[in-house]
């Protein structure tokens, strides 16, 4: 696979890509988990079907081949984000509610945009599993660009984001402007979100982001090594993943969610054994 993925700029741009989310998806997502908001991710991969699910359609409908679908789904995985911090502050007893909410109306979009496109095609399979080879330059460019900017703004924002997730009243008290922090962190999984599905598909790309920090939780000792084992479990998930799909010409985010609930299975194991060991000492 190295031989093609120097010979061919598709395969490069995937494992390049790849290589990417398996920063960036594990990175938001290690806040997702600490603020027990890991179902928001559902809640946006949905939304971002309905946009991709859309713009396939107006491909189709008017014949707009240069329109990138990609795009579509970032605008709805944004509206889709916006309209949950909308409703954390409708429903301010029930701040939650707001993420099953949209992810119904993503599901319902989703359904009538597929339904007037005359069904599923090559290309929606493609945006919903996964794909080897489905990472254009264009794709590419505009995930490189979008992945340093996620990652500075983390690093600018690093300490307000760590105080809101473990205590958002410390948080407000100290002078961060929470729902401002808040707003950008969920705007930031939108885009993750969005651009993860390329390689791992909109149902999977979720797990993602919260099973390499699942395993993470089971061995790390802080918040940074939580976020450092969460990257390092991503990247052994994408990359095996997409060996794997490109060898068995499979959807590589079936392979890549199996890998990662291997290394959670495996850090589970590895606790209890350590755990068993302290107590027969």
């Amino acid at each position: 696979m190295l031989a093609d993925i120097l010979q061919f700029d598709f395969l490069r741009h995937t494992f390049l890509t790849g290589l990417l989310i398996g920063i960036i998806a594990p990175l938001l997502g290690a806040f997702l988990v600490v603020r027990r908001l890991s179902l928001l991710a559902d809640a946006l991969s949905h939304v971002t079907l309905a946009g991709i699910s859309f713009g396939l359609l107006v491909q189709k409908t008017w014949a707009f081949s240069f329109l990138n679908p990609l795009y579509g789904g970032m605008v709805f995985s944004v509206i889709g984000a916006v309209l949950i911090e909308k409703l954390r502050t409708v429903y301010k007893g029930y701040q939650e509610i707001g993420i099953p909410i949209i992810l119904s109306g993503g599901v319902g979009l989703s359904v009538i945009f597929i339904s007037l496109a005359n069904g599923f095609n090559t290309d929606l399979f493609g945006y919903l599993f996964g794909s080897v080879s489905a990472v254009s330059r264009q794709d590419f460019l505009t995930i490189v660009g979008i992945s340093l900017v996620i990652i500075i703004l983390i690093r600018i924002f690093y300490k307000e984001l760590l105080t809101l997730s473990f205590d958002e009243e410390h948080a407000t008290v100290s002078g961060i402007h929470s729902r401002r922090i808040h707003f950008l962190f969920i705007i930031l999984t939108a885009l993750v979100i969005a651009v993860s599905i390329r390689i791992v598909g909109v149902l999977l790309v979720s797990a993602l982001m919260t099973l390499p920090v699942a395993s993470a939780m089971r061995l790390s000792h802080s918040f940074k090594q939580l976020i450092i084992l969460s990257i390092v479990f991503a990247e052994i998930a994408v990359i095996i993943g997409l060996i794997s799909g490109y060898y068995l010409s499979i959807p590589p985010g079936g392979t890549i969610v199996v890998v990662a609930i291997i290394i959670l299975l495996l850090s589970i194991s590895l606790k209890q054994f350590s755990y068993v060991l302290k107590k027969e000492r």
